[in-house]
């Protein structure tokens, strides 16, 4: 937020006290934020860090969020890991076998989904990331080594709120309460009747059960501290790393999130994600003016309405922009 002239007698307290102005706007974000979590009936969380200066803000920085889609940052982190091992190629072609067609977001299950067809690595990752392809998702995770190795990947940098657990498949079952079969008879055919036999009773049960459960989850200081990494360029080889950001920066969804309220043009590599009351959008922002960079990660939980969700997550983006472009310096 734009700085405003300070009251004389105002200034003589701060001086007598030794509380500095940028002291007086720090707690006056912390206020912003606290005020615009409330115009959301869920449950926010905020994890902000100036790189440059490494000024940290958080907002129940330390609770727990289900991910849903933004789980595929770190899902990405371990797959790329694996490609600078050499024990997978960008450019290796994958088969997409009637079982890899997944429920949810993306267009491999809904465009391409007649036998024959064949996506590199790359292509995939791209997808996953991009347009938050489900189906691309899970081969991508597959092809990573699976959940236990993307988490095993964020203990190893010690990244300790951050846990992978499900392909999205899964997730979204255990959501909406579906009983899938096992994995090598899964078919779009499958998938519809299993989601078709939940009773409304037993989908908000599972609703309820998903809000608790610690599976896919992660707390938005981990999500901002793997964010920073990732701006560092720390976890590939060079050109590696620039591929992810360049990804980042292309992704197609949420422009009424972190970017709904920024300045038309600002640079943010990011990645959504939502799942029932779940809304959340994390990535990191470039300032105007050489005034840095902010690795921001917003979550929002147990919501019941998903526009004011996203309204409340660019309101409070807005506000830390504004805090830090005006504040780089200090």
């Amino acid at each position: 937020m734009a700085s405003v002239s300070i009251p004389r007698i105002i200034l003589f307290f701060i001086v007598a006290v030794g509380i500095s102005a940028a002291e007086l706007d720090s707690d006056r974000l912390q206020a912003e934020v606290a005020r615009l979590a409330k115009m959301s009936d869920g449950v926010v969380g905020m994890s902000a860090w100036h790189v440059e200066s490494n000024r940290r803000f958080e907002f129940h920085g330390d609770d727990r969020f289900p991910m849903a889609s933004s789980y595929k940052v770190p899902i990405a982190v371990e797959l790329l890991a694996r490609v600078d091992r050499g024990e997978l190629r960008l450019d290796q072609m994958v088969t997409i076998e009637p079982h890899d067609l997944h429920p949810g977001s993306g267009m491999i299950s809904s465009l391409l989904n007649k036998p024959g067809v064949a996506l590199s690595l790359r292509n995939l990752l791209e997808l996953m990331l991009l347009i938050s392809d489900n189906s691309a998702t899970d081969i991508v995770l597959r092809l990573a080594g699976g959940p236990q190795a993307v988490t095993a990947k964020m203990r190893e940098l010690n990244i300790l709120g951050i846990d992978v657990s499900r392909p999205t498949a899964n997730l979204i079952a255990d959501w909406d309460g579906a009983t899938l079969a096992p994995e090598n008879e899964w078919t779009p055919e499958r998938f519809a009747k299993a989601f078709d036999a939940v009773t409304p009773e037993q989908s908000k049960q599972a609703h309820d059960r998903f809000n608790q459960d610690p599976r896919d989850t992660a707390q938005p200081n981990a999500m901002a501290a793997l964010l920073e990494k990732i701006y560092h360029r720390q976890l590939h080889h060079a050109e590696t790393a620039d591929l992810l950001l360049d990804i980042l920066n292309s992704c197609q969804t949420g422009d009424a999130r972190i970017k709904g309220m920024l300045p038309p043009g600002t640079a943010v590599a990011h990645k959504t994600g939502s799942i029932g009351g779940t809304v959340n959008d994390v990535g990191i922002l470039t300032l105007p003016d050489n005034a840095g960079h902010v690795v921001l990660a917003l979550f929002v939980k147990q919501g019941s309405k998903s526009e004011a969700s996203e309204r409340t997550i660019a309101q409070i983006s807005r506000a830390v922009y504004d805090y830090f472009l005006f504040n780089a310096h200090q």
